[in-house]
């Protein structure tokens, strides 16, 4: 049996750092949120909100390191990266999304779905069905690719 032991070790990282900032400062773990108030919020709450990404940035390049020393190069691990202007669109369009959707799927799917949110469990079926059609279409067709 081949296990995606990266991908398990990450949800488990992730649903860790949901529980661990609900439990000591009361705060849902919805990434957008937290990233528009690091620069949005009043100065007393900005000190958690940069030290929550600089988290998530530092745990990135780890496991970037950790697979480099594995034998696989970083640049090995983006050769199905899509072309830069994709990229730059695909990232407005989710920004846009998390707005429409008041909330990112780290909000809705790993808390909202948590706490049996209706709200959430609506949003995360938009997401999931909007990501299987991207996938389909820039894979598959629609000249996306």
């Amino acid at each position: 049996m081949n296990l995606p032991w990266a991908a398990i070790a990450g949800g488990g990282l992730i649903g860790a750092s949901a529980v661990v900032l609900l439990a000591t400062l009361g705060r849902v773990a919805g990434i957008s949120g937290i990233a528009a108030g690091a620069v949005a919020a009043p100065r007393g709450d900005r000190g958690w909100r940069w030290a929550f990404l600089l988290g998530l940035m530092l745990a990135a390049a780890a496991v970037l390191s950790w697979q480099a020393g594995a034998g696989q190069p970083p640049r090995a691990l983006l050769r199905d990266a899509l072309p830069a202007w994709q990229l730059i669109g695909a990232g407005v369009l989710v920004g846009f999304g998390t707005r429409l959707g008041n909330g990112c799927t780290s909000g809705h799917g790993v808390c909202g779905l948590a706490r049996g949110s209706r709200r959430s469990l609506v949003a995360v079926l938009v997401f999931m069905a909007c990501a299987m059609l991207t996938t389909y279409l820039v894979r598959h067709g629609g000249g996306l690719a």
